[in-house]
């Protein structure tokens, strides 16, 4: 097996390639860095895990060591193409080392991120951007960035692009660059239109082809279990248990995400990978597979290429895929750089045909055996002890803020409604000395000098509350029934000399018509015993009786009868009208 010296690769490189403990190429290096290092254009293809990154990783950074041209703001030397954020970072935390031992600089730009820190990074000068298509021809519609000192171009993973529907863009960035430059182009396949840009902009491509694509490499042991489908969670737990790394796929984004909450609930640390995460939310999932902090990676087919984790060992297609490329690609997750790996797909009944089809055109003969969960095949294909860590509690719901004591700012709840009545239709007491002051109205009735107040003159609390049998006549400043300063138009006063009683509008319109049937609005009224009914639908205005909210009126029952001077309380609103309505009733 020839060295790296030996395939010609340059000192600075070779060391930096020990230190990360790479001392042997695999095969797609071996075949490839001759030509790639010799500066012609080259097109690989090979499997996914097969080592295709350090592949065009080591002739790239070696070819711009060599030249020693400094790097110009927004005029990258060289450019990696991917398809994905994902494989982007893997490739640039690839070249990274190697660039940093050669002096280099690296920069990774994607979409899904803020472009002004890419921006700043361009314009101080970058030897070797990664990049995916759609953000970098954002960049250089404006005017940030520009191709025209691009040395070397990689395309990995081109048949991916062209699934995704980046050809014409990839072709329009590859038409910017300078037509003598070196490109290299490593895919898994050569189909889907891949061939257009061979064509197009490669010179005499050296062809190698390692392995065919169309195979799973011989490392991967393949099962499929055939289960029920109310037995396929407690089935892929069982698995997800036991120690080590493992990747679950499925199909949507939305099975995604509920499967691995259900994964946690169940106490398998789990971490989702799909197209809906925020840019931050991957790296950090990525970050806690690959840190241990979570042993399970549910993803979606995004992340069936360029996610690179050491030691993965078990790779579950919780939903069998639709082609049998994906089938590869997701399988490639594991038995990656000669380890081995096992592939498991849960297969339900009415999967039974399409799994057999895929199994076809893979290339691969499966084991396929019918289990449940406490088999003891699962033992076997997950050894270990099981392991389950305790569910995150969720957070506890809000707790309701404590009730506090009504307050003259605060009426008690349930009572706001009287209160809007009170302040609409109740009368309020005047002071006694302030009728000495008074003045005939236009109306003959006398005019207090203070002003009014409400009919209770307290403010009202959350629990049961007596009035006294006589209630305090002062000159304070008007209020309701909370105790706030009452803040309506002018009001008109009533009753007899030395007597203020406040009427609103409702009032005086009932006076009138009283007078109108030869009564007078005051002394016509009725006397109301203690306790009286108030029609239905009301409370009674007894003494201590209750009104509905916990609270009791006071004592209504002082006698009417006589002249304003000899009353010593003052009800007005619905008891004053409903009296006065009485009394015309019975005048009639």
């Amino acid at each position: 097996m020839q060295t790296f010296t030996e395939l010609g690769v340059p000192a600075v490189l070779t060391t930096a390639l020990d230190r990360l403990g790479i001392t042997t190429p695999f095969p797609i290096q071996a075949a490839t860095l001759p030509d790639s290092l010799a500066g012609r254009d080259v097109l690989g293809r090979g499997r996914t895990g097969s080592g295709k990154t350090y592949a065009f990783a080591i002739p790239v950074v070696a070819r711009l060591a060599a030249s020693r041209a400094p790097a110009r703001p927004g005029r990258p030397r060289a450019l990696i193409l991917a398809p994905t954020r994902e494989l982007a970072t893997q490739i640039e935390a690839t070249v990274r080392p190697l660039a940093d031992a050669a002096g280099l600089r690296t920069l990774v730009v994607f979409g899904g991120v803020g472009p002004n820190p890419q921006i700043k990074a361009l314009k101080a000068g970058v030897d070797v951007l990664v990049a995916c298509p759609g953000r970098l021809d954002d960049h250089i519609r404006g005017g940030h960035a520009s191709l025209e000192a691009v040395e070397v171009t990689v395309l990995d993973e081109a048949d991916h692009m062209a699934d995704l529907g980046f050809l014409p863009v990839v072709r329009r960035l590859m038409s910017q660059t300078p037509s003598g430059g070196q490109r290299l182009l490593f895919s898994a396949t050569l189909d889907n239109g891949v061939d257009v840009l061979v064509r197009s902009f490669m010179h005499k491509p050296v062809t190698h082809h390692v392995d065919s694509a169309a195979q799973a490499p011989v490392e991967m042991d393949h099962h499929v279990l055939h289960v029920r489908d109310d037995d396929r969670f407690g089935v892929l737990v069982e698995l997800l248990a036991a120690p080590g790394r493992s990747v679950v796929f499925t199909r949507t984004k939305r099975r995604a995400k509920v499967l691995t909450r259900q994964l946690n609930a169940a106490g398998v640390p789990a971490v989702e990978l799909h197209g809906n995460l925020a840019q931050n939310a991957r790296n950090r999932n990525l970050s806690a597979f690959s840190d241990g902090t979570a042993g399970t990676l549910v993803a979606t087919d995004i992340a069936a290429r360029g996610i690179h984790v050491d030691d993965v060992a078990l790779v579950i297609h919780a939903d069998p895929p639709v082609e049998h490329k994906a089938y590869l690609h997701r399988s490639g997750r594991t038995a990656r750089a000669g380890a081995r790996g096992t592939v498991i797909t849960l297969m339900t009944d009415e999967q039974q045909a399409d799994v057999r089809d895929l199994a076809r055109k893979a290339g691969i003969r499966p084991v396929t055996t019918r289990t449940r969960p406490g088999d003891a095949l699962l033992a076997e294909l997950a050894p270990g002890e099981r392991t389950f860590t305790a569910p995150v509690a969720a957070a506890p719901a809000s707790r309701p803020a404590p009730s506090r004591p009504a307050s003259p700012e605060a009426p008690a709840e349930g009572t706001a409604g009287r209160s809007r009545r009170s302040r609409r239709g109740r009368g309020a007491a005047a002071s006694p000395a302030a009728a000495q002051s008074s003045s005939p109205t236009p109306t003959g009735r006398p005019r207090t000098s203070g002003p009014a107040q409400d009919s209770t003159s307290r403010p009202r609390s959350s629990g049961p509350a007596q009035d006294s049998p006589s209630r305090s006549r002062s000159s304070a400043p008007a209020q309701d029934s909370t105790g706030r300063p009452r803040s309506s138009g002018p009001a008109q006063e009533s009753g007899g000399e030395g007597h203020g009683r406040v009427q609103s509008p409702g009032r005086r319109r009932g006076a009138r018509r009283a007078a109108g049937s030869g009564q007078s609005p005051e002394s016509g009224q009725t006397q109301r015993e203690p306790g009286a009914s108030r029609g239905s639908g009301q409370a009674q205005r007894g003494s201590a009786t209750s009104r509905g909210s916990g609270q009791a009126r006071g004592s209504a029952s002082t006698p009417r009868s006589g002249t304003p001077q000899q009353r010593t309380t003052s009800s007005g609103g619905a008891a004053a009208f409903s009296a006065r309505f009485s009394d015309r009733r019975s005048g009639r």
